[in-house]
């Protein structure tokens, strides 16, 4: 499929910078980054945002072997109960199937075990921010990703 256009980050002038601000800050709190990029990946599969992955095997040994796991958490025994809840929270607010609700209290109590409030303030942020990109990638055509 052919972008409708280049990306908007890249098209809207300023656009760009205040985002990858909001990254790095995210990035800061301690939110493991493996944790994060297992929330970006889900959150992408739900919203039809697809990346590629390396074929070359010393970039493989850099990529989580998990991604390819992901969609299946719940099932998988590979995943940290940490991640299982950051992937729950990921799933609640990306989905908004109870958008009263989106992230019920027990789903809320659950990542609390595992995250402080500045930790899970930046979940929320990265998943809200994860949403965003695949939003505007998905609506403008954009090509799947390489994943890094």
């Amino acid at each position: 499929m052919t972008p409708r256009m280049d990306n908007p980050s890249l098209v809207v002038p300023g656009a760009l910078q205040p985002l990858l601000d909001l990254t790095e800050v995210i990035g800061k709190v301690g939110v493991a980054q493996r944790t994060l990029d297992l929330v970006r990946l889900r959150v992408s599969e739900i919203n039809g945002r697809t990346y590629t992955f390396p074929d070359d095997p010393e970039q493989d040994a850099a990529v989580d072997p998990r991604l390819e796991r992901v969609a299946h958490w719940r099932t998988e025994s590979c995943f940290e109960e940490s991640e299982r809840a950051a992937l729950e929270m990921a799933e609640a607010v990306t989905l908004m199937t109870d958008p009263q609700d989106m992230a019920s209290d027990e789903i809320w109590q659950t990542s609390a075990q595992y995250y402080t409030d500045e930790q899970l303030g930046a979940l929320v942020m990265h998943i809200g921010l994860v949403n965003f990109w695949n939003r505007v990638n998905v609506a403008t055509r954009q090509e799947a990703a390489a994943w890094r």
